[in-house]
C-alpha cells in the first residue's frame, strides 16, 4: 500500500509549488508539491491502519508522506507514546499543523498531551503544543481560564515568529 500511495503522490505532483515550497525553506529531500486536497483525498483512497501510517511517518525525507500519516492512523489506536514520540520528531510548522488537525485534537487525552509538550525546549514541538491547544479551544474541549491566559501571554513574550503569530491567535480565542 505504501508504494501505491506515493505512486499517487508522483501522479498529483506539482513542479511549480513544490519549487514554492523548497525556495521557502521545507527542509523535505522529496516534495511533489501536492496541495493539502489532493493528500487529503488520497489518504481518504486507503483505510486506516497503523502500520501504513507508521511507514508513512517514518519517511522523514517525504513531505506528502509525512502529511498523510496522520490521516491514516486509527485515533482509537495513537497511544500517548506515539503521539509524544511524533510531535517530537516534527520538522515542520505545515506538518505540525496538519498533525493536529487530522489527529491529535480527536485524542481523548488531547489536553494532557498538551500540558506535557507545551514545556519542550524544542521550537516544533512547543509550535506542536500550542498548535494543538488552538485546535481544542476552537472544538471547546479546553476550559478558556484567566490560568489559561497567564500561560500563553507569558509564553508569548518570548517567542518567535511563527509561534508568536499562533499565539496571537490563541490570545483572540480566549
Amino acid at each position: 500500500m505504501l508504494q501505491s500511495i506515493r505512486k499517487e503522490f508522483f501522479a498529483y505532483r506539482n513542479g511549480v509549488v513544490a519549487e514554492q515550497l523548497r525556495a521557502a525553506g521545507d527542509p523535505h529531500q522529496v516534495i511533489m508539491g501536492c496541495q493539502l486536497s489532493d493528500v487529503i483525498a488520497i489518504a481518504g483512497r486507503y483505510e486506516k491502519d497503523v502500520q501504513l501510517a507508521q511507514s508513512l511517518w517514518d519517511d522523514i525525507n517525504h513531505r506528502e508522506c509525512r502529511l498523510a500519516a496522520p490521516m491514516l492512523y486509527p485515533v482509537e489506536e495513537f497511544e500517548m507514546e506515539t503521539a509524544i514520540a511524533w510531535c517530537e520528531s516534527v520538522e515542520s510548522e505545515e506538518v505540525a499543523d496538519v498533525l493536529c488537525h487530522r489527529l491529535l485534537r480527536h485524542l481523548k487525552y488531547a489536553p494532557k498531551l498538551w500540558g506535557q509538550l507545551r514545556s519542550s525546549d524544542n521550537t516544533l514541538v512547543k509550535y506542536t503544543a500550542y498548535r494543538l491547544l488552538l485546535n481544542l479551544l476552537l472544538m471547546n474541549r479546553i476550559e478558556k481560564t484567566v490560568e489559561l491566559r497567564a500561560i500563553v501571554e507569558k509564553e508569548h513574550t518570548a517567542a518567535q515568529p511563527p509561534l508568536r503569530q499562533l499565539l496571537e491567535s490563541i490570545t483572540e480565542e480566549l
